[in-house]
């Protein structure tokens, strides 16, 4: 497939000073404290949730990254706000992966390789804003190397073999649920000093993704590819957000996701975009990822903390090299209670299904509430891990005036939002949910809900 580049529509760049806090010297550098591996995080309340998010909220994202703005105008210029992408454009896209990122506190390079990682065109897509041939030193001047770095390796590697066909399908949702449940065991173990080396989730991840990393084929040259453990990890988190903001309804149809297990075995290529608009089945998939990227975390902090205790005493202290690249910090992403539980697809399908009809059941409805309420109940009960139900439901109990169950259910559809940093029903914003489900938690705390057509328009003020 040829390859069709903005850089040649767009040659005039904006030229933003580097980009601060990040080393442009190397993009290779060992930080001089130990790899880090972030603990499952503590979730945040809902007022620092909201917190976090509110400079993506309010259109203040110089306060996340001081460059931010800079960077974002170097897309604009290079013409991303033109181009189509799923469900929106490319440069919406982008910006929504860079925020995704933020909010699971991924650090500077992984955010800003999410901002630009299509930047040269990936295996996936063929926007190529920059050539990686031509441009990568003047993208680097613009994100810092260490980002340059991941977006160009995000562009070359074969992406959906590799997370797919590499790594995911090798377990099932049952192999993924026991393999969580024995390296928890294995970590406390470690923490004690005590290792295992024969366990056999442990001796799958290491052929699978061996400490010393793998090597994989660039999608243009065929050459090979060199990509460390903590990078696949990285990348991994990626394609979960890139997922979780791109796909719904109208890619099933694409590639006959049917069974929900996301597995690109259909092309129906004719399938007319944008489809119905529903919620898509990609949810378990990115349970999967999750879990995976779980079992990839403790593994590695396992061999870190192996390597330590052998070599406690030795003067390197046990330290890592360039190539294992451990000065990449890894993140845990609150969802799926920290990425330690698998959606099965059954349950995603008959989640969404019912989600759907409570949605769609019409002015109907307004003679059942009790009916729609159980929809949401059961459509929660099968998938708790997405907020826009919760927030349906909220507006049901607001409906028939059971205001402290719809303050529950808002504040539960809002926390998990905010966690996500991406609509689950894309037929709204990410924005426009949370704004909504802020509006219904303000009055579901004052105990009022309007009961005329012109007092439900006139919400919007969010407290």
């Amino acid at each position: 497939m040829a390859t069709s580049s903005l850089v040649d529509k767009y040659p005039t760049w904006p030229q933003p000073p580097p980009p601060p806090s990040i080393d442009h010297s190397t993009a290779r550098s060992i930080s001089s404290h130990p790899p880090t591996i972030a603990m499952p995080p503590m979730p945040r309340s809902l007022d620092e949730a909201l917190a976090a998010a509110r400079p993506f909220l309010r259109g203040e994202e110089a306060q996340v990254d001081p460059a931010l703005p800079e960077l974002a105008a170097v897309l604009r210029a290079a013409g991303a706000g033109e181009c189509w992408h799923k469900h929106g454009t490319f440069l919406a896209h982008l910006l929504d992966v860079y925020r995704i990122l933020r909010l699971w506190r991924a650090p500077d390079a992984v955010a800003r390789c999410g901002l630009y990682h299509s930047a040269y065109s990936n295996s996936y897509v063929n926007l190529a804003i920059f050539q990686p041939n031509t441009g990568r030193a003047h993208v680097a001047a613009v994100v810092g190397a260490p980002a340059e770095r991941l977006v160009h390796l995000f562009c070359v590697v074969p992406r959906q073999q590799l997370i797919h066909d590499d790594l995911l399908f090798h377990y099932t949702d049952d192999d993924l649920v026991a393999d969580l449940d024995r390296s928890e065991a294995s970590l406390h173990d470690a923490r004690r000093g005590v290792f295992h080396d024969d366990e056999p989730w442990r001796r799958k991840i290491q052929r699978l993704l061996p400490p010393a990393g793998i090597t994989v084929k660039h999608i243009r040259t065929g050459e090979d590819v060199a990509l460390s453990r903590r990078i696949a990890a990285s990348f991994l988190l990626m394609t979960m957000a890139d997922f979780s903001d791109q796909l719904f309804d109208w890619q099933d149809r694409l590639f006959d996701n049917a069974n929900g297990l996301l597995e690109f075995r259909g092309n129906t290529w004719t399938s007319l975009w944008p489809g119905t608009g529903k919620p898509g089945l990609w949810v378990t998939s990115n349970s999967r990822m999750g879990a995976l990227y779980t079992l990839i975390l403790r593994e590695e902090e396992i061999y870190i903390a192996h390597r330590a205790h052998a070599a406690a005493g030795q003067e390197d202290g046990g330290h890592g090299s360039n190539d294992r690249d451990e000065d990449i910090d890894l993140v845990v992403p609150p969802v799926f209670d920290g990425c330690t539980k698998v959606l099965r697809a059954e349950d995603q399908k008959a989640a969404r299904d019912l989600y759907w009809e409570a949605v769609c059941s019409g002015d109907e409805a307004s003679d059942d509430w009790r009916k729609v309420e159980q929809l949401l109940q059961q459509s929660i009960a099968k998938n708790p891990f997405v907020g826009e139900p919760h927030l349906v439901l909220a507006q049901v109990y607001l409906n028939m005036e059971r205001y402290g169950d719809a303050q529950v259910q808002a504040e539960e559809g809002l926390r998990l939002l905010l966690e996500w940093g991406s609509s689950w029903d894309k037929r709204m914003t990410w924005e426009g949910w949370v704004s909504w489900g802020r509006a219904m938690l303000t009055k579901s705390r004052e105990k009022d809900w309007p009961h005329t057509s012109f007092g439900i328009i006139n919400l919007g003020l969010v407290k």
